[in-house]
């Protein structure tokens, strides 16, 4: 076993699935099969539909704050403990942590479908102002729900309204070889990974099957195949080419793994992960920026990893 690289942010979930990442922290109280208060939340349409930029880009500009204190280790929530979302345009939206939300039913995301927490008539006044659609802000309903990750990858485990795995790992170093062949350098928010480390070699996470971060024992079960989300500016909401348009000269499946079956013209960019810890019950750690992360498996190349 050998130290590959060094934690250096957590870029944690967002409100509503697959926009804007609520912060990044020094430090996470993490669950088993999550970085906790990750992807606990999602914004649905009147048919509770999520919506995702893909349809709604603007939903680039929103942003969420969570109190500091949230990322340490036994924090519970009280009374008065909120979580700040902002807009362009929008007065600013306090959403209670404590309070108890009334269960609805009919709300789906990607393949799954259930009951979820409605967090109430102000928050759904506020993103339906702000997308121009009706709509309503739901926390995963954990007491009752569970969201199983791809058996074909990762039989047992489980995740809530992220696209499929509860942990994305992507390094710096690849980070950076993708922005010395783009005109215009991207911030790692366009691809929302929630582990990020350095110190390793570019794409040295795509071999990556089996680490430890703070005795937590994390299985990398897939490459993350890239969407339209990385093309969309974070900071404007305006969707553009890139970097689509470049990953695909050098990590599209013809490239990384030509003998592997059918092309389907996907682009990989970071590995999917699952915790090992969340099928035997174990407990969850706080990750911290600068913890080492200890690799004690790989594959010899990309066309050995599961995709």
């Amino acid at each position: 076993m050998e130290k590959a690289a060094s934690l250096i942010g957590s870029l944690f979930g967002s409100t509503a699935q697959a926009q804007h990442p609520v912060q990044q922290s020094h430090q996470s109280s993490s669950t088993p099969s999550r970085l906790r208060w990750d992807r606990q939340w999602l914004v649905v349409n009147a048919k509770g539909r999520a919506y995702t930029q893909r349809v709604e880009p603007k939903l680039a500009l929103v942003q969420v704050e969570l109190p500091n204190e949230a990322f340490e280790e036994g924090w519970e929530p009280k009374e008065d403990s909120y979580f700040v979302i902002r807009a362009p345009g929008m007065d600013v939206l306090k959403v209670s942590l404590g309070r108890t939300c009334e269960v609805v039913d009919g709300i789906s995301c990607w393949e799954w479908s259930g009951s979820a927490l409605d967090e109430g008539l102000e928050a759904s006044e506020w993103f339906s102002r702000y997308i121009g659609k009706p709509s309503r802000l739901v926390r995963f309903n954990a007491a009752s729900e569970t969201r199983a990750v791809d058996p074909t990858y990762g039989r047992g485990y489980k995740t809530m309204f992220s696209d499929e795995y509860p942990f994305m790992m992507l390094s710096q170093g690849s980070l950076d070889a993708l922005n010395e062949q783009l005109q215009e350098p991207l911030p790692i928010n366009r691809f929302r990974p929630n582990i990020l480390v350095d110190g390793c070699k570019p794409f040295s996470e795509d071999l990556w099957t089996e680490l430890i971060i703070n005795k937590m024992t994390f299985h990398g079960v897939k490459l993350c195949s890239r969407c339209k989300v990385p093309t969309i500016n974070q900071d404007n909401g305006i969707v553009g080419s890139e970097p689509t348009e470049t990953l695909m000269k050098f990590r599209s499946d013809k490239v990384l793994r030509p003998n592997n079956g059918k092309l389907q013209g996907k682009v990989y960019f970071g590995q999917n992960l699952v915790c090992k810890e969340s099928l035997t019950g174990g407990k969850g750690k706080v990750i911290r920026v600068g913890d080492p992360v200890f690799v004690v498996k790989q594959v010899p190349s990309p066309a050995d990893a599961a995709a």
